[in-house]
């Protein structure tokens, strides 16, 4: 239950953030750099009586309508939530912090900022394993019927609604709709890197009984033992893998440096981790 709560309070503080960002950042200069706000900003500039809020939960129900039609429900609880709580909180910081002007007449360091912001947000949602829906839809309906690439898919569709950008606000709005889709991209898988910690550890040394003996029982962690060879003199060695978070990282190459100065390390960066005592599987 407590598990449950926190994932469900993140979720809401991940959509939170991203709210932020089209609120202050994105709806005052008209960009509209892709998914579901960027339709909503497009469609408010045609239909200015309707806010981008409740454009966002209209678009929202059309596309789950549309991806209920031809891809089934393959959408998960956590998704659908959180699709309608971040339409929901543009449209109560429209009626709680209303915004007539730009925060500041640089543009681009607002789209930097504010992109910032939302990929945190995006971040955190993606680390609760939901996403905020949207684009996401319309790439998986491509992804089965026309056979894109889901990632391919999403960029196509957060591109088009930047086209769109332009022709309604000109060039330079469209311009910097296009920046905000890649800078998001880059932000996200950044921020997600830095939720996920771990490395993975590599470790070839003559003391190889003592380092062992030190992941399991100092740092209280699992490692997989290979047996391998060397390529000049067919010597034989143990290789240890194991997976750390930073902090039992730098003890462990202490003690590694203290017992074998010449053991050899890599430590590579994982972009995911699943199962055992990670991140569940389903």
């Amino acid at each position: 239950m407590t598990k449950k709560l926190i994932t469900f309070l993140l979720m809401n503080l991940g959509a939170f953030f991203v709210a932020v960002n089209v609120h202050f950042f994105l709806s005052p200069n008209n960009l509209a750099t892709g998914g579901v706000s960027g339709m909503s900003i497009v469609l408010n500039s045609l239909f200015p009586g309707i806010s981008i809020g409740l454009f966002m939960i209209l678009v929202n129900i059309v596309l789950f309508i549309l991806g209920i039609i031809f891809l089934g429900f393959q959408f998960g609880a956590k998704t659908i939530y959180t699709s309608f709580a971040l339409s929901g909180y543009v449209w109560l910081l429209e009626l709680v912090v209303p915004i007539t002007a730009p925060l500041s007449d640089d543009i681009l360091i607002q789209l930097i900022i504010g992109q910032c912001i939302a990929a945190i947000g995006m971040g955190i949602v993606f680390h609760q394993r939901a996403s905020t829906g949207g684009t996401d839809i319309i790439a998986m309906i491509l992804n089965k019927y026309i056979k894109v690439e889901i990632g391919r898919a999403v960029l196509f569709s957060d591109l088009a609604v930047a086209l769109s950008s332009s022709l309604l606000f000109g060039p330079q709005a469209g311009m910097y709709a296009f920046f905000g889709v890649i800078l998001n991209g880059l932000m996200i898988d950044y921020t997600l890197q830095q939720f996920n910690a771990n490395k993975e550890v590599v470790i070839i040394s003559q003391e190889s009984a003592l380092i062992r003996a030190f992941i399991v029982g100092e740092l209280g962690r699992g490692a997989t033992i290979h047996t391998a060879k060397g390529a000049f003199n067919y010597e034989q060695k143990e290789v240890i893998t194991t997976i750390l978070g930073r902090k039992d990282l730098s003890r462990l190459k202490n003690y590694v440096g203290k017992q074998d100065e010449k053991a050899f390390i890599t430590v590579h960066n994982m972009n995911e981790i699943l199962g055992q005592n990670f991140k569940r599987l389903a």
